[in-house]
């Protein structure tokens, strides 16, 4: 292992493996805190924190001779291996555990992210230093082209093994077979350093303390999987909830759930769902036919309450994930029948069609991520472009309710484009759940009733004084493409 080459293609390949496991760890956060800014942040953070552990400690066993070194090359990154395999373990075990005790979101993703990925960034940290000394001490010429090498199959690992998780691992082995792959990886060039440090005696030992490893892949392999289906965007979940009098399934995407359907289509079992269906056909009871674009699909509950009640309307979708229409269809009773469905951002799908639509439905927030591009001045002026006279806009906002600045500011956001922008919520709100879902409706007309009331629940507009109070009693932002703050607004649990 002592030419230039051999540890020019050793570093790249655990470079690589730790990318992978970076990219993993938000994947794998998902189905327990969401996925979010607040995610990616303190993945990044924490697995930058071990990697620079790592090289501090590999610097500082650099210093020993080359055998020396290489030896505890091997064992870190069996460590690697077997803290890389465990931590679906570490994960499942500490995440119920961290979530009871930090209500506050952006805490539990910081502690979790610590928990279960600062070790293998820590033990796969440890070799850089290390191999970079041994090509260097062996260059009798070229020392700095030697560090150059290394420090170049560094950066190269890395993005190949950041493009190998998004465009290939994830995808086809999903997040635990992807650890599993890097845990072998790192066990694999763990051997092979003790080989080239001790000979047979080397294999011996390090093939005995791979066990350790492998047997945590295959349990890993074993467990069972919390998604239903893993996406390329998401852990996709299915559970089924026969405790009510109708048979109910909740679609949960990563760790929020999306929808709630039944057999029965024109039966809505959320208030946000049952005022996304009859809000627009209240707005639209004079039309004969109309056309309808839904950002985002879900359980499909919408369009097929709408084709169970023979609405005269023409539904296009734009889900940007061609697995969550499937599973609507698989276990949500949906039938697309004439409905155009758009794998595509909504958007890109607006922006890049021209036609025009008399109600566009936005369906983005979820906990505390939000697409923070279908929430802008700019995004509403193009909605506003792709409706007909007399169209409307309607969205829904989740916000906590000891604060509204999330509403107040998407309002303020919305009045920058439309002349008339109403607030509708579910009067039987439970008092005691601190976030509470609300209707947008925006257009060029205010809606002339008030109160909706059917089957599957009420709907009443807040009064205009009293929006424009909670616009007035806030600091609302308006949100653009260049500034839009919405994690901090909907992480921040301050008292407002």
């Amino acid at each position: 292992m002592h030419r230039l080459w051999v540890l020019v293609a050793v570093q790249a390949a655990i470079a690589a493996a730790s990318l992978v496991v970076e990219i993993v760890a938000g994947r794998m956060l998902a189905p327990y805190v969401g996925m979010s800014l607040y995610t990616w942040t303190s993945v990044i953070a924490v697995v930058l924190a071990g990697f620079s552990a790592g090289h501090w400690l590999g610097g500082r066993l650099a210093e020993r001779p080359p055998e020396a070194a290489l030896r505890a090359n091997g064992w870190a990154l069996l460590a690697a291996a077997a803290t890389t395999a465990g931590a679906v373990f570490a994960l499942r075990a500490a995440a119920p555990a961290v979530i009871a005790a930090l209500p506050n979101p952006v805490g539990a993703i910081v502690v979790l992210s610590a928990l279960v990925f600062f070790l293998p960034s820590f033990f796969a940290g440890i070799p850089a230093p290390i191999l970079s000394m041994i090509a260097v001490a062996g260059a009798s010429s070229g020392k700095g082209r030697a560090l150059g090498a290394m420090f170049a199959a560094g950066a190269w690992g890395a993005i190949l093994g950041t493009l190998a998780a998004g465009f290939v691992f994830i995808s086809w082995l999903g997040s635990v077979g992807t650890l599993v792959t890097v845990a072998a990886v790192y066990a694999g060039l763990g051997v092979a350093s003790l080989v080239s440090a001790g000979g047979l005696r080397g294999l011996g030992q390090g093939a005995l303390v791979a066990l350790g490893p492998l047997v945590l892949s295959l349990g890993a392999l074993t467990r069972p999987d919390p998604c239903t289906v893993e996406s390329d965007y998401f852990c996709i979940r299915v559970i089924e909830d026969d405790s009510g009098p109708e048979l109910a399934r909740l679609m949960v995407l990563d760790h929020l759930v999306h929808g709630i359907a039944s057999p029965d289509p024109a039966l809505l079992l959320t208030s946000h769902a049952m005022m996304l269906d009859a809000l627009p056909r209240m707005r639209m009871q004079d039309r004969a036919d109309w056309r309808a674009f839904l950002i985002g699909g879900g359980t499909y509950s919408v369009p097929r309450a709408w084709h169970a009640g023979h609405v005269p309307v023409a539904v296009t979708v734009a889900e940007l994930d061609p697995a969550v229409t499937e599973a609507a269809r698989d276990w949500f009773w949906y039938e697309p029948g004439t409905d155009r469905i758009l794998n595509a951002d909504a958007r890109q799908a607006l922006a890049s069609d021209p036609a025009r639509y008399d109600v566009i439905l936005g369906d983005a927030f979820g906990d505390i991520a939000v697409p923070q591009h279908l929430i802008t001045r700019e995004f509403f002026a193009l909605v506003r472009d792709r409706l007909t006279p007399g169209g409307v806009y309607l969205m829904n906002v989740i916000d906590h309710m000891d604060r509204l600045q999330v509403l107040a500011s998407v309002v303020a956001t919305a009045r920058t484009v439309w002349p008339s922008v109403e607030v509708w919520t579910d009067p039987n709100h439970d008092p005691a759940e601190t976030r509470r879902v609300f209707i947008l409706v925006a257009g060029e007309t205010p809606s002339a009733r008030t109160r909706i009331t059917n089957a599957s629940g009420d709907a009443i507009r807040i009064a205009a004084d009293s929006v424009q109070a909670i616009v007035d009693g806030r600091d609302p932002v308006i949100f653009t493409d260049d500034y839009a703050p919405i994690d901090r607004l909907l992480g921040d649990r301050g008292e407002g």
